[in-house]
């Protein structure tokens, strides 16, 4: 899910994607930037209380596997609810399963809140993603909740996805939660009847796995009462120019952060200009700014998420 790019102000416009897996071995500087808690409280946290008892190798280096991170995140997240962590260690699992559910339910910060959807991912428990989530929707919107909540849990979660600690499958897991999320949030919105109204045509060309930036980017567009077509994950430009020709949209978006890294992007883009003549293309990913690609009279390069939405508030749909 993430590939954050160069030039992101405040929210990256896609979603990070997994590296490489790798076997989930855990140095203690790794456990610090995933729970948040400094290397040296949870070395006091062993030798106190034995909260964690790291495994040793052949040269009698420590390190940690994916039950020591699990239970850590836990014992993090009840600390953070004011838990005494003398209290905590004499938990058994169940139990702390038991309260971590519990507070689960409860406002707390931000800290915490990421905490639990981490666990969330890791445990496969849609329960407690569903608990924080609908809960930022109710209180602050779909959007607000995406921006707050669902970006910084996804930033935290590409560390984990560097370390190897999230499987293929957990991957998955989270990414249909929040994709069903998302067509929920769109199938919401009303459709825009007024023909005069702006409409954006939106895909992914073959091989780019943003399906979810592209999703959110449908929602925003519809709320703002403009017309939107989504034409989906891996489209040639061929259909493009096919769907172009029926839609006649005013504005084509696309997301460009893995597929041309063999060949200059901008080949890519002329091509994807000759299709869609009449159109004006907004493009954002990594390779907008790794390939060094300007602003043109064709084009417009969002580099973020908040150039994306200045540049959708600043249109009007028609009246």
């Amino acid at each position: 899910m993430m590939a954050i790019w160069i030039n992101t102000p405040k929210y990256p416009l896609t979603f990070a994607q997994p590296g490489n897996q790798k076997m989930a071995i855990y140095s203690i500087s790794d456990l610090e930037k995933l729970s948040g808690i400094k290397s040296h409280t949870i070395r006091i946290w062993e030798q106190r209380y034995g909260i964690l008892r790291p495994k040793r190798t052949g040269t009698n280096i420590r390190f940690y596997e994916d039950d020591d991170l699990q239970r850590l995140l836990n014992v993090a997240l009840l600390n953070r609810h004011g838990f005494r962590i003398s209290k905590i260690a004499e938990m058994s699992k169940e139990d702390m399963a038991e309260q971590v559910s519990s507070v689960s339910n409860f406002k707390f910060d931000i800290d915490a809140q990421l905490d639990v959807l981490t666990l969330s991912v890791i445990e496969m428990d849609e329960i407690k993603f569903a608990r924080i989530f609908d809960n930022h929707v109710d209180q602050l919107g779909f959007e607000r909740a995406m921006l707050e909540v669902i970006y910084p849990f996804m930033e935290k979660l590409s560390l984990l996805w560097l370390t190897g600690s999230i499987k293929p499958v957990q991957e998955n897991f989270i990414t249909q939660l929040i994709r069903n999320k998302l067509i929920a949030a769109i199938e919401k919105e009303p459709l825009a009847s007024d023909r005069k109204v702006l409409k954006f045509m939106l895909y992914l060309p073959k091989d780019e796995q943003q399906e979810l930036s592209i999703l959110f980017m449908q929602y925003l567009i519809k709320k703002r009462g403009f017309r939107v077509v989504n034409l989906g994950t891996n489209l040639a430009l061929l259909d493009l120019k096919d769907a172009c020709k029926i839609h006649q949209p005013d504005y084509v978006f696309t997301v460009l952060s893995e597929t041309f890294n063999r060949e200059p992007v901008q080949r890519y883009l002329a091509n994807l200009q000759d299709a869609v003549p009449g159109s004006h293309l907004l493009l954002t990913g990594y390779l907008m700014g790794a390939q060094s690609i300007s602003n043109n009279d064709k084009a417009t390069i969002l580099p973020s998420l908040d150039d994306a939405l200045t540049f959708l508030d600043k249109l009007k749909p028609a009246k």
